[in-house]
């Protein structure tokens, strides 16, 4: 239609020129009914894919209520059937107590999550009650190629993870004598901090390996709640950046909100210098670089971390050789993001530096200490703004 009306213009515009009055009037006319044919066609066409489209339409909407029927119904077939396997899908302990999924689990909200008792523990634990046995020990590690998120080395030992194995493990070990939990030993209890620098309104301390920035979930006795008693009277969150447990080295402290505050804006932008020191696990084949490996939390595994590429946050890490030692590597990691694990998983994945830091007993292999302390800060005083700087030598 638009092509047909400009070729009518262009005829009248011609015929103007060219045509004698009455030859132009009977082209005007002519023109005139192109453009009703053509309009009253375009109505007629309109007409007819509308009432198609409308059939078409009532059909479409038939077929869409029976897929969603059909998909109700797988739902509700799946969930039968998720259930039937959980209930059936039972566990025994030494006393001879059988408990399913369900019963082991025991909360409606929370549905025992996928391959709940398809690992090695539970399994051979079945068997040693099935058959009259006694466990003495068990340990369980990884063999082969590591996965491309998580962190497993080959022949390395793991424990079991927490959402899938701990309440199946429970059941099925109670009444067994067993070594304690060192992850509910408190190991800070005869520790203390070190004070290097103190005003006003902040602190600077030297924390130790195996002591908690903040209270755990067990474990109530943290740097933030010995400092809460030593200074009741301090405002704000007192925690302005975290040490994982395991990691020695500087932390600041606040006593005031406004100086927390200040201090946690110079984190956000990335404007605070920090240094680590880490003793790695092998010999690393370039002398420095740089690490990007974003990172989430393994649902199914806390605290571990995983790197995601599509749901992780960005990590990056810059590092550098300080000296290799007797077969180890001591480098420098300075942490450009601040995500939990960062230095540890950057260091052991098999896209990081594929060396993981000595002691490392959730990514690597346990020693008396995790060999990773956070050596050197630099910032500007909450309040004076004067540039302040601090350095603490490891002890490894």
């Amino acid at each position: 239609m638009k092509l047909a009306k400009s070729d009518r213009k262009i005829r009248k515009k011609k015929a103007l020129s060219t045509s004698n009055n009455i030859e132009f009037k009977t082209l005007t006319k002519q023109l005139e009914q192109e453009s009703f044919n053509n309009q009253f066609f375009y109505k007629e066409l309109q007409e007819y894919y509308n009432s198609k489209t409308e059939k078409i339409s009532k059909e479409l909407i038939s077929i869409e209520q029976k897929i969603a029927s059909l998909k109700e119904e797988r739902r509700e077939k799946s969930n039968y059937l998720q259930q039937t396997l959980f209930s059936k899908y039972a566990f025994l302990n030494q006393q001879k107590e059988l408990k399913n999924l369900l019963d082991i689990f025991n909360n409606p909200a929370i549905k025992p999550p996928a391959g709940s008792g398809e690992c090695s523990a539970p399994k051979l634990l079945q068997y040693a009650f099935a058959n009259d046995l006694e466990p003495i020990t068990m340990a369980e590690f990884w063999w082969g190629i590591s996965p491309n998120s998580a962190i497993r080395k080959h022949k390395n030992f793991y424990a079991a993870c927490q959402s899938r194995c701990k309440p199946i493990l429970s059941h099925m070990l109670e009444g067994l004598k067993m070594d304690d939990n060192l992850l509910l030993e408190n190991l800070a209890e005869k520790q203390t901090f070190e004070t290097i620098y103190e005003d006003d309104v902040m602190l600077v301390i030297n924390k130790p390996s195996e002591f908690l920035s903040v209270p755990g979930k067990e474990i109530k006795d943290s740097v933030y709640t010995r400092i809460k008693e030593k200074y009741p009277d301090a405002t704000g969150p007192i925690i302005v950046h975290r040490l994982d447990m395991s990691t020695s080295g500087i932390l600041l402290l606040t006593k005031t909100k406004e100086a927390n505050k200040a201090l946690q804006s110079q984190f956000i932008n990335r404007t605070i210098k920090k240094r680590y020191i880490a003793l790695l696990d092998g010999i690393l084949s370039e002398e420095k670089g740089t690490i990007k490996l974003p990172l989430r939390v393994d649902l199914d595994d806390r605290p571990r971390q995983l790197v995601d590429f599509e749901y992780g946050k960005n990590a990056e890490t810059k590092w550098e050789i300080i000296k290799i030692e007797n077969g180890k590597t001591r480098v420098h990691f300075y942490p450009i993001t601040g995500r939990t694990h960062q230095l540890r998983v950057h260091a052991a994945h098999k896209n990081g530096l594929n060396t993981p830091i000595i002691g490392d007993d959730l990514y690597g292999k346990k020693t008396s200490r995790l060999h990773l302390h956070a050596e050197f800060i630099e910032f500007f005083h909450p309040t004076t703004n004067e540039k302040m700087s601090f350095s603490i030598a490891p002890e490894f």
